[in-house]
C-alpha cells in the first residue's frame, strides 16, 4: 500500500498558497479546466503541490501546514508499553479496544493460524511448520490474556499450546476493521516541474559498501518511479556493474546503436512517443536501467553535425489521476478494457501477451483498489478485435482523451542525457520516449525485475528505516534469527 497526501483544505491566507502559481494557471490552463472553478478539487490540488515541490520534503512541509490536525485521518500508533489495550472473548473472535472508539476484532481459526513461536513457524526459513488444516473449524481458547508485550492465547492441546501476538503487529494487520497504517509507501506525483530538482544520486554513492546511496537511489524510484545517477563512468562494464546494484539482470545486458541491427524502433534514429516497454510480456519487466555513452554528434551547441535525442519522462501515476478527474468514463474503460501488444520485428522471434487478449493500460490492486501499473505502447498494439460494438468509439475517445494528457506540455518533462548520466525507470510506472535525432549515439543498460528490486529495498528498509513494528519488537525475546525479525510485515 501507498499513501499520496491529500490536501483536505488549505485557507485562501496559506503562505503556501500564495506561493503557487497553480490555480489560475498551472491547474486549469494546462489540463482545459475553465477560470469559472473557483478552487480545485483536493486531489487534483496535492497533485499541483507536488508537481511544483519536486523536493518531496517541501512538499510535506506544505501540505502539513495547509492540513490542520483535525482534518487529517486517524493513524493507529504502536501501542504503549505502560497501558495495555482493553481485550474481550465472544465465540469464535477475540476484540481488541485500543482506545474508546476503535476496536480490532481477530477470528480464533486466524489467530491460531498466525501463531509465531518455533513450534508453528520456523524461525531461520520463516515458513510455517503448523499444518493449519488441522485447526478445528470451532476452535476456542482457554485463556486470552493482556500482556505488556502483547495479546497472549491458550490454546486447547495437549501441552497448552501458548501465542503471543504483539500489539503492534495486530495493530498492522488488523481486518475488521482495516486500521489507518502508520507505515506506508509516500508517492510523489510529478509533472514537467520535476526538472526544478529530479531525484539524484552519485555513482560513488550508489557503489559504496555502506549500501546507503543504494537504499537513496532505490528509494527515489520508488517515490518517484526514476532517478538519475551522476558520474557514472562511460563505459558498458561500469553500467553494467550499476545494474547489478539492484539485482540481477533479466535476459541480456543491452549495447545497441542506431543501426537497425533489431527489428525495433529503438534501433533507429525516429522519435519515440512517451511508452512503456514490454506490453507484449504476460510480466512486463518492471525497472529499465539505461545510460548514454556516445552522443549524437552535435548535441553541444558548438557541433553542427547533429541534434535532437533528447530523454522524454511521463509520470504515468500523475497522468492517470489527472484522467480520472477529467474523464473518469474513459478512466473506467482504460481500467477494464484489455489491449493486446505483440513484438515481432525478428523472424525468430514472435512475442504476444498471455493471454492474448493482453492488459488493460491502467492496472489496479485487487485488494486497495489502488492503481498499480500503466502498460502503454501504442506502437505495439495488436489488433483490437475484442471490442464489443457499442464501445469501439467510446474506447477510441477514452485513449484520445488519455493522449492528450500524456502529451500534455504540464505532464512532459524533457532532458538531456549526457555520458556520465544513468537513469532507471519504474517500467510499472513512468513512460519514457525520445525526440528523433541525427548523428550517432550509443546506449546500454539492462532490465531488472520488479521482485528483485522490491526484494532489494526491502531489505535495505529493514537496515535503514524499519516500520513501527519492527520497532516496537526489537525488545522482544526470540524474535530475530538469521537477521529477520519474525514479525516481519512482510512475512
Amino acid at each position: 500500500m501507498f499513501r499520496v497526501t491529500v490536501v483536505r483544505s488549505l485557507p485562501r491566507s496559506s503562505k503556501a498558497l500564495q506561493s503557487l502559481p497553480l490555480i489560475s494557471s498551472f491547474g486549469r490552463k494546462a489540463h482545459g479546466l475553465t477560470h469559472k472553478t473557483q478552487r480545485l478539487p483536493n486531489h487534483v490540488f496535492h497533485r499541483c503541490i507536488n508537481t511544483y515541490f519536486a523536493n518531496s520534503a517541501q512538499a510535506a512541509s506544505v501540505l502539513a501546514a495547509a492540513n490542520p490536525a483535525e482534518n487529517q485521518a486517524p493513524v493507529i500508533s504502536s501501542a504503549s508499553t505502560d497501558e495495555v489495550p482493553i481485550i474481550s472473548q465472544n465465540g469464535n473472535q477475540v476484540a481488541i479496544g485500543w482506545d474508546t472508539r476503535t476496536w480490532s476484532r481477530f477470528h480464533n481459526i486466524w489467530l491460531r493460524d498466525h501463531c509465531r513461536c518455533p513450534k508453528c513457524f520456523h524461525p531461520i526459513t520463516k515458513q510455517r511448520l503448523f499444518n493449519t488444516f488441522d485447526i478445528p473449524k470451532d476452535i476456542m481458547p482457554l485463556s486470552v490474556e493482556a500482556k505488556s508485550a502483547g495479546l497472549q492465547v491458550t490454546w486447547p492441546s495437549q501441552d497448552s499450546h501458548v501465542s503471543l501476538y504483539p500489539w503492534s503487529w495486530l495493530q498492522t494487520n488488523s481486518y475488521d476493521p482495516p486500521l489507518a497504517k502508520a507505515d506506508t509507501t509516500e508517492k510523489i506525483l510529478w509533472g514537467s516541474k520535476i526538472q526544478k530538482s529530479p531525484p539524484t544520486v552519485s555513482y560513488a554513492d550508489v557503489m559504496a559498501g555502506d549500501d546507503q546511496g543504494l537504499y537513496k537511489w532505490l528509494t527515489n524510484v520508488d517515490t518517484f518511479g526514476f532517478s538519475f545517477v551522476t558520474d557514472v563512468p562511460a563505459t558498458p562494464e561500469a553500467t553494467e556493474e550499476l545494474s547489478t546494484r539492484i539485482g540481477f539482470i533479466h535476459g541480456k545486458f543491452w549495447d545497441f546503436t542506431s543501426d537497425l541491427a533489431k527489428g525495433d524502433t529503438a534501433y533507429t534514429t525516429l522519435a519515440l512517443g512517451a511508452h512503456t516497454d514490454n506490453t507484449y510480456f504476460a510480466s512486463s519487466l518492471a525497472y529499465a536501467h539505461s545510460h548514454l555513452i556516445d552522443l549524437p554528434f552535435g548535441r553541444l551547441t558548438h557541433h553542427t553535425n547533429g541534434t535532437g535525442g533528447a530523454t522524454l519522462l511521463v509520470d504515468g501515476f500523475y497522468v492517470a489521476s489527472i484522467l480520472k478527474e477529467l474523464h473518469p468514463e474513459a478512466y473506467e474503460l482504460l481500467s477494464k478494457i484489455p489491449v493486446p501488444a505483440h513484438a515481432a520485428g525478428e523472424p525468430t522471434a514472435l512475442y504476444r501477451a498471455s493471454p492474448v487478449s493482453g492488459y488493460p493500460v491502467l492496472g489496479h490492486d485487487s485488494v486497495t483498489g489502488e492503481l498499480a501499473q500503466v502498460r502503454w505502447n501504442n506502437d505495439d498494439r495488436s489488433v483490437m478485435n475484442h471490442l464489443p460494438a457499442e464501445l469501439v468509439e467510446k474506447w477510441y475517445d477514452a485513449i484520445r482523451a488519455w493522449n492528450s494528457c500524456l502529451t500534455s506540455a504540464d505532464s512532459e518533462y524533457w532532458v538531456q542525457l549526457r555520458p556520465g548520466t544513468a537513469v532507471v525507470v519504474d517500467n510499472h510506472r513512468v513512460l519514457h520516449g525520445r525526440s528523433a535525432f541525427d548523428g550517432k549515439r550509443r546506449m546500454c543498460g539492462a532490465y531488472i525485475g520488479v521482485d528483485e528490486y522490491r526484494s532489494k529495498l526491502a531489505v535495505l528498509s529493514e537496515r535503514f528505516a524499519p516500520d513501527s513494528v519492527l520497532q516496537a519488537t526489537k525488545q522482544l525475546e526470540d524474535t530475530v534469527f538469521n537477521g529477520r525479525s519474525i514479525w516481519n510485515s512482510a512475512l
